[in-house]
């Protein structure tokens, strides 16, 4: 079976008409994002981009938001006996200043309106559609007058349209009078407020076109004279068939004759609104010609895409996990577009809006680019550097006038457009001091990756040392060492534990949370690697001492005795029975990667204990957890399994749902009270846990099926391992069979040995017999390593 025969296997094939969101087939070009959904009479296409945003921004209070160390001193004042801080009047006042621009319900994605065809059912039926994820093609199937007829949908994946046309059938002459009439839809949830879409129907040119003015000033006042940040969009679509002209710009619909030669070409323009001219810049007129040639260039940038790496696995859905997560990561990120926040660039209505669809980064902005680097779809986790890139000049900012410090404190929240203030400067969450270290933390493995000394240089190395700059002062602050603490150790204090207890009354739960150690910890160890890597220990002298000052005098992890044995907890004092969102008790296995197969037994012991004595309400854990799990070796496949189907969309991606109540969420919570929100980027990085049960290199040392039965067959090609190295492997029969290793940088090898005995190693024709625990061998850049059993 070839590659295509194998991702076709896992084509998402439904049986009925999908005329919600949520049933509707994904399509996308990592920009531009389309759902396509069939009612009973009609397609209806749902249109978004990651580029296309209400940009409008509230930033008020500047004056009254004050600075840390004010605010902190007046928080120590308060009663540690108060259950809530919020029994105090002044900081529920407080609470409810600052969150007050949160509260706006932009900035957000805006949705870029929808197209609609219509039939008339009486003598159409549609039946359903097939999205094949090789290529990204979705084909919806009716009857028309009892014969089958086939409509054909993609987009383009070199510009943001999308192409329409009836597919291969014996009745042309049925199909050909499918269609009765075209409408485009400006989205029914734009603001009211914001200028009136501007639309028209051009009989003569056979388009539908309307335009949307996005502007960056909150006052109407200021709408007429315009502003040179202000944005637009526009949507067209263009028929090669006779159009009929009906209604008006307030409903932008016309009626379609019968036409053999049926194609539609929809574009969706975006820019400065200087740059979205009134009229359609581009006069498209689509052909089957024209259909058949951009058709063809997608298919040739999937089939791209698809060589990057692949997994063959004697297990049906974890493959299908694979391959369908794969191709969402695809059509919703790329390097050259904004990069994407909770919903990706799929949204329609309120759909794709809460928590304004913007950058969490206490986990799921980064979550779904884990995949990027094991699958060796490097050039993905660029749309997130350059995210960084954006809220390093506000990170430095609220570093410098808040703190009072060095570098740049990343924010809680933070959106794709203009920022002057925090986003989100509310104390309870704002406070977590682990996403700084954490938003950088990929910057790093990027390099680790790839070996790319000038990616270190020009876009790592300043948002890891500026990071790194914060967390040095932050840590040698006087509240957070000396006397009080009853020791010598540098503390991080205060803080706040992702998604729990936010601050407590005598900051009894806010220091030293097991993310924010962990995090740091491998933070100034990259960085003292960056420097070594790049030449500028002497440069950089003053810092290094510093952060090996604070090393040395590093606190330890937080722990408590379960029923299961020593645990880690998130913050020291926490009762180990504690219900949990984020996983935090298990960071260090995963993202700390301090903790894992590769631990001393006693380490690894307490880790092991953390996992199986975690306990989750849900939500956020669906690959978080199960990334610790692979990296212990302990995930059991077939729960993960179950845990996925329970999450299943129709649409086939996974939305976030509860597992149990007890935390936050009571016992009449609804379960699935975020699967309506939008589609969950994050969950996009499903994959990753499955590259970690078939490969593992965090440590630098490659690791073969450290989390797969033994009794199911599974190989892989190409996927990425620290050190710039593409790896392909067999596993059958509880061994490894012949592993084939490309070295892009010239690093030296490193691999546990896969067999009792030896290994063969040829690299050309030459043969080298390697063993021992830890098979090493110096490689030259470009060269091929295929190992044997000795």
């Amino acid at each position: 079976m070839n590659l295509h025969e194998r991702i076709s296997r896992h084509d998402l094939i439904y049986s009925k008409p999908a005329p919600t969101f949520f049933e509707g087939a994904l399509l996308g070009n990592g920009g531009m994002g389309a759902v396509v959904t069939t009612r009973p009479d009609a397609v209806v296409i749902h249109f978004g981009h990651n580029n296309v945003w209400d940009i409008r921004i509230a930033e008020d209070h500047l004056d009254e938001i004050g600075d840390f160390e004010s605010l902190f001193a007046r928080l120590k004042e308060i009663p540690a006996d108060f259950k809530l801080l919020s029994e105090e009047d002044w900081y529920r006042d407080y609470v409810a200043m600052t969150s007050e621009n949160y509260n706006n319900p932009y900035p957000r994605p805006m949705p870029c309106g929808s197209l609609l065809l219509g039939f008339d059912r009486r003598r159409v039926e549609v039946l359903g559609h097939t999205l094949r994820i090789g290529n990204g093609l979705c084909e919806i199937r009716f009857l028309v007058e009892g014969h089958p007829v086939s409509v054909q949908l993609f987009v383009d994946q070199e510009a943001d349209r999308l192409w329409i046309a009836f597919g291969e059938t014996d009745r042309p002459d049925l199909a050909a009078s499918l269609f009765n009439r075209i409408k485009l839809i400006p989205d029914p949830n734009t603001p009211e407020e914001l200028p009136s879409p501007l639309g028209f129907v051009d009989d003569s040119s056979r388009r539908l076109t309307f335009r949307q003015r996005l502007p960056y000033s909150r006052r109407e006042a200021d709408w007429g004279a315009g502003d040179t940040r202000d944005r637009a969009f526009r949507l067209s679509v263009t028929v090669a068939s006779s159009a009929e002209l009906a209604g008006n710009v307030e409903g932008l619909e016309a009626k379609l004759a019968a036409s053999d030669s049926f194609v539609v070409c929809v574009e969706l323009e975006e820019g400065l609104d200087a740059e979205v001219s009134e009229e359609a810049l581009t006069k498209v007129t689509p052909s089957r010609e024209d259909f058949a040639e951009a058709f063809a260039t997608a298919c040739s940038s999937w089939s791209e895409y698809w060589s990057r790496s692949s997994v063959t696995l004697e297990d049906d859905f974890i493959e299908q996990v694979w391959y369908r997560n794969l191709y969402f990561f695809h059509c919703s990120v790329k390097p050259d577009a904004t990069c994407p926040g909770l919903f990706a660039n799929w949204s329609y209505g309120k759909i794709g809006s809460e928590w304004h669809g913007d950058y969490h980064m206490n986990y799921n902005t980064q979550q779904p680019f884990w995949l990027a680097f094991s699958s060796n779809h490097i050039d993905k986790h660029l749309a997130y550097v350059s995210m960084v890139e954006h809220v390093l000049p506000i990170s430095r900012k609220w570093a410098k006038d808040y703190y009072g410090l060095r570098g740049a404190y990343f924010p809680h929240s933070a959106y794709p457009v203009e920022m002057n203030v925090m986003p989100y400067p509310v104390p309870h969450w704002g406070w977590e001091v682990c996403e700084t270290p954490w938003t950088v933390q990929s910057l790093w493995w990027h390099y680790l990756y790839t070996m790319d000394r000038t990616f270190l240089e020009e876009r790592a190395f300043v948002p890891m040392k500026e990071a790194a700059l914060f967390m040095v002062d932050y840590m040698k602050r006087p509240d957070a060492k000396g006397e009080a603490w009853g020791d010598d150790r540098y503390h991080v204090f205060p803080t706040v534990v992702p998604e729990l207890y936010e601050l407590t009354p005598g900051f009894k739960k806010n220091h030293d949370c097991i993310v924010d150690l962990t995090l740091t910890k491998f933070l100034f160890l990259a960085f003292e690697k960056a420097c070594e890597v790049l030449g500028w220990e002497e440069e950089e002298a003053v810092l290094l001492d510093e952060i090996r000052e604070v090393l040395g005098r590093f606190p330890d992890y937080p722990t408590a005795e379960s029923q299961r044995g020593t645990v880690f907890v998130s913050v020291p004092g926490e009762d180990p029975e504690v219900v949990y969102n984020v996983p935090n008790s298990i960071t260090t296995v995963f993202p700390g990667e301090e903790h894992g197969l590769h631990s001393s037994p006693e380490d690894y012991e307490v880790a092991v204990n953390s996992y199986r004595n975690h306990r989750n309400e849900g939500g956020n854990e669906l690959v978080f957890y199960h990334m610790a799990g692979a990296r212990l070796g302990q995930l059991d496949l077939e729960r993960f399994k179950r845990q996925i189907n329970y999450c299943l969309l129709p649409n086939g991606t996974c939305t976030d749902k509860l597992l149990e109540s007890g935390g936050r969420y009571s016992d009449t919570t609804p379960f699935d009270y975020m699967a309506p929100m939008g589609i969950w980027f994050e969950n996009f990085a499903l994959p990753a846990v499955i590259n970690e049960c078939l490969m593992q290199s965090y440590n630098g040392i490659i690791r073969l099926f450290p989390n797969w039965p033994p009794d199911r067959r599974a190989s892989f090609e190409t996927l990425r391992a620290v050190g710039g190295f593409l790896v392909s492997a067999a596993f059958e029969n509880g061994q490894v069979q012949a592993v084939e290793i490309v070295s892009e940088a010239g690093s030296r090898l490193r691999a546990y040995n896969p067999w009792e005995g030896g290994a063969i190693c040829r690299i050309g024709e030459r043969e080298e017999s390697l063993e021992g625990p830890v098979l090493e061998l110096d490689t030259a850049k470009g060269e091929t390593i295929r190992m044997t059993r000795a």
